[in-house]
């Protein structure tokens, strides 16, 4: 199918568009979570040091993910902006562009990391076995990062298309790959929490040659250097909103970082306690986040096209959508948040300590589902500040500040932490609501001076 046939037939039926993207997505996300939970299920039977090594290395490992989804998102908006206005030839030119980007940020990450990971630790608060453990699973993590970066730009390059089928198979197929390597490196080998990373990357570098087979077979955008023409123009629209996406994303590594330091007050337990209840969080967030990424899709190629009213009525279905989902999931993790958090770790201790934090975090759920899509749609319209204003209002104005002095000043427990994050959550919706309605007036404008 060609673009432009795409482009009708996601413009005659809008909402059947969005949840043919966001099924795929979803699916792939998901498997994308539980690729990170199956670490943390195996290095679970390895004891608390091993699970809160993890954890501590979650923030790092999530500033690769920052930088690299950042500008994939960027690299999707510039792209279905382009097919919605018939420029495939530009389309492909971007995508080549974006792919070059990816690999210039893999080799700078890599080395920062080499560099600064120990100290860094340290200063979250790992010690002694912990800060070893977390040091060398982060190490063997970041050299993989030339495998997760390039895979992440061609999986914007099929769902600025949108075709979210194939970036599924490949992320399904490394999720399979990475469940038989985990258990053979950690347990069968004896390399522990360094074996979970090793694994991870061998699946990640056979995941980069499924993607760089179906670019060449699948793929309606045709990839050259022949046809390659560097544009500084190229590269400071992808900037433009993918630098603001990292650093929204590089935000939230932060704020996760802030947190492990506040649990880490209360002792090692309550840090390995969070880090469960985060990585069901992440179930919760990352089909949040596959539904907006195709909505993203959807709204950059009706911009593209200027089909205004048709963008304005698909993201309040998605919004509606990913509210009702939410709030499901909210009231399933508050009635058994023992069962899940059983997957991770049996200890009794943890189990209650995670429980009391999750019936308290799962009010953020619906938060984050306003957030989430607002944040995208902004981005698939090529508007990259609005979401970086948002989350640091929600993080670093309100959460972060609350959460210190519940903690360090006034003597709170844990659960204190999780209050602090629901009310970072009413800022930032109050923000993103406010800017959206600021701009779907001007969009509304437009409608009627095209009309006169």
């Amino acid at each position: 199918m060609t673009t432009s046939n795409r482009l009708e037939e996601f413009s005659r039926h809008p909402r059947k568009a969005l949840f043919k993207l966001a099924l795929p997505t979803i699916t792939a996300m998901v498997v994308q979570t539980t690729y990170n939970m199956v670490d943390m299920i195996f290095v679970g039977r390895l004891g608390a040091a091993s699970l809160a090594a993890l954890t501590f290395s979650f923030p790092l490992y999530f500033i690769l993910v920052s930088v690299n989804s950042g500008m994939g998102v960027g690299l999707n908006s510039l792209i279905s902006r382009q097919l919605g206005a018939g420029r495939k030839t530009e389309a492909e030119n971007s995508a080549m562009h974006g792919l070059g980007i990816s690999l210039a940020s893999a080799l700078s990450l890599f080395l920062l990391f080499l560099w600064m990971s120990r100290p860094l630790f340290h200063l979250l608060g790992a010690r002694e076995q912990v800060l070893e453990l977390a040091v060398s699973y982060m190490n063997i993590i970041a050299a993989g990062c030339f495998f997760m970066f390039s895979s992440y730009a061609i999986h914007s390059i099929f769902t600025a298309q949108g075709d979210t089928l194939t970036p599924m198979k490949v992320q399904i197929s490394g999720l399979l790959l990475n469940i038989i390597l985990d258990p053979l490196f950690i347990f069968v080998l004896k390399k522990g929490v360094p074996g979970a990373a090793i694994a991870t990357i061998i699946s990640q570098g056979c995941g980069l040659l499924l993607f760089t087979w179906y670019l060449r077979k699948k793929s309606v955008l045709r990839l050259s250097l022949k046809h390659f023409s560097g544009r500084l123009a190229t590269i400071s629209e992808i900037f433009k909103v993918g630098i603001p996406a990292s650093l929204t994303m590089l935000l939230m590594a932060f704020y996760i970082m802030f947190l492990n330091r506040f649990m880490a007050h209360f002792g090692t337990e309550y840090v390995a306690a969070f880090g469960m209840a985060s990585r069901l969080e992440s179930a919760v967030v990352m089909p949040l986040v596959a539904s907006a990424i195709a909505l993203l899709t959807l709204t950059g190629m009706f911009h593209g096209a200027k089909q205004f009213p048709l963008l304005i009525k698909t993201f309040h279905f998605a919004l509606k959508v990913n509210i009702i989902y939410a709030l499901g999931m909210g009231i399933l993790f508050f009635i058994f948040p023992t069962k899940f958090l059983g997957i991770f770790t049996s200890r009794e201790d943890l189990l209650n300590i995670g429980a009391a934090y999750m019936r308290i975090e799962v009010f953020t759920f619906p938060l984050m589902a306003v957030n989430i899509t607002a944040n995208r749609a902004m981005q698939g319209m090529g508007l990259g500040l609005p979401g970086i204003t948002m989350n640091f209002i929600r993080i670093f104005v309100v959460a972060i500040p609350l959460a210190y002095v519940f903690v360090y000043l006034l003597n709170f427990s844990y659960l204190s932490i999780a209050a602090a994050m629901v009310c970072g959550g009413i800022a930032a919706n109050l923000t993103a609501l406010t800017w959206l309605r600021s701009i779907f007036g001007k969009l509304n404008q437009k409608k009627v001076e095209k009309e006169e």
